[in-house]
C-alpha cells in the first residue's frame, strides 16, 4: 500500500512528490502525459517560489527579477522585490528541473490518469491499488476534483489567458504588466533571448486582437517573431472542499482566482508542502485551516483587484494611482512576493 499517491505530474504535483520522499513516505506520482508538460502561464517565479524550490534542492535557470513593473500608455510604476529577486523561467525548464530532481529520488510516475478512488474508511482504493491517501495537484480544470464531486459553481466573470513568446532579447529586468481597456498584458524575461508574452481578459477573443488594444506594447513588438500561442481557462475555479475523508486538494487543483497577481506557483508550492506535513502526520483536517491561511492574502489582493478593474474607470486610473502612492503598490507586490 502505498502512503500517497499524487495526481498530476506538474510543478506542483513533483514537488508534493519531492516533500512526501524527504518525510520517508511511500509516494508514486500519477500523470497521464508522457515528457516535458507546456502550459499557458506567465512563467515569472515570485521570491518565496524560488526560496520554496531551492528548500527542495531545485535550481531552475531563466532570468532574474527585480520586481513588477505596471505601464499603460502614459505613465510607468515600479515594485521591486525587497526579498531578493524573482526568476523568469519557461515553464518547460521548470517541470524539466522537478523531474531530474524527482527522478534522483528514484519516486515512480506512471503515466496513466486517475479514474476511480474509493474510500474505504481506513484507506483509499485508487483505479484498484491501495493508498492511505490521494493529493490531488491536477491543475485548474481537476479531473480528480471533478472525479469527487468537489467542483463548485465559480462566481463573476469568466477571464481566460493566452500566450506566446517573443524571440528577442529582453529590454527589463521586471515583469511588465500592461493595462489596457479590456486586457492585462504581461512581459516576461525568461531567458538571454526570449520574452514570454500573456495577455488576460474577459473576452474571447483571437490573441491579435487584444494585443492590438496595447498601443506601445504592439508597436514595440511589431515584426518580432513569435511562437505559437497556447490558451487557458476560464481562470476562476473554485472547490467545495480542500479536503474530502482522505484526498486534498493543492494548487490550481484546489481553487483559483486569477492570473492577475501571478503567484500560483509560490501558493502551490506552500500548499504542496503543507498537504504532505498533514498526510505525514496522518491528521489531513489540519491542512484545510493551513491552506484557507495560506491563501487569505493571495486570495483578497487578486479578487480585489479583478472586481475593481471590471469598471473601466478604475482600470484608467489605475497605474496613475499606483505612480502617486508608490509605497501601497510596492506593499501590495511584497505581500504576494514574500515566503508564505
Amino acid at each position: 500500500m502505498h502512503d500517497l499517491v499524487v495526481a498530476g505530474g506538474g510543478p506542483v504535483g513533483l514537488a508534493a512528490a519531492l516533500h512526501a520522499h524527504r518525510a520517508g513516505l511511500d509516494v508514486v506520482v500519477v500523470e497521464p502525459r508522457a515528457g516535458t508538460v507546456d502550459k499557458a502561464c506567465g512563467e515569472g517565479l515570485m521570491p518565496g517560489a524560488l526560496a520554496r524550490l531551492a528548500d527542495l534542492g531545485v535550481e531552475v535557470e531563466g532570468v532574474d527579477l527585480a520586481g513588477i513593473r505596471y505601464r499603460d500608455d502614459r505613465r510607468s510604476v515600479d515594485a521591486r522585490f525587497r526579498h531578493g529577486p524573482g526568476r523568469g523561467v519557461r515553464r518547460t525548464t521548470l517541470h524539466t528541473a522537478l523531474s531530474r530532481r524527482l527522478a534522483e529520488t528514484g519516486v515512480e510516475v506512471r503515466h496513466e490518469a486517475v479514474r476511480s478512488v474509493v474510500d474505504q474508511g481506513s484507506h483509499l482504493v485508487v483505479d484498484g491499488r491501495p493508498a492511505r491517501y490521494l493529493l490531488a495537484a491536477d491543475g485548474l480544470h481537476s479531473p480528480v476534483r471533478r472525479l469527487l464531486g468537489l467542483d463548485a459553481g465559480a462566481r463573476g466573470p469568466r477571464r481566460y489567458g493566452q500566450r506566446c513568446h517573443l524571440r528577442v532579447a529582453p529590454w527589463s529586468d521586471f515583469v511588465e504588466v500592461h493595462w489596457a481597456a479590456h486586457a492585462e498584458a504581461y512581459v516576461t524575461p525568461v531567458a538571454p533571448d526570449l520574452v514570454g508574452l500573456a495577455v488576460l481578459s474577459a473576452r474571447r477573443e483571437p490573441f491579435a486582437a487584444l494585443l492590438d488594444g496595447f498601443t506601445g506594447l504592439r508597436e514595440r513588438v511589431a515584426g518580432v517573431e513569435r511562437t505559437r500561442v497556447m490558451g487557458a481557462g476560464p481562470l476562476r475555479q473554485r472547490a467545495r472542499h480542500r479536503v474530502a475523508g482522505r484526498v486534498l486538494l493543492v494548487g490550481d487543483a484546489a481553487g483559483y482566482v486569477d492570473a492577475l497577481t501571478g503567484e500560483g506557483i509560490a501558493l502551490g508550492l506552500a500548499e504542496a508542502a503543507a498537504a504532505v506535513a498533514a498526510v505525514a502526520a496522518d491528521a489531513p483536517e489540519g491542512y484545510d485551516a493551513t491552506s484557507r491561511r495560506l491563501r487569505r492574502r493571495h486570495e483578497l489582493l487578486t479578487l480585489g483587484l479583478v472586481s475593481a478593474t471590471r469598471h473601466q474607470a478604475v482600470r484608467r486610473r489605475l497605474v496613475a494611482a499606483a505612480d502617486r502612492v508608490p509605497f501601497v503598490f510596492g506593499a501590495a507586490v511584497n505581500q504576494l512576493a514574500r515566503p508564505a
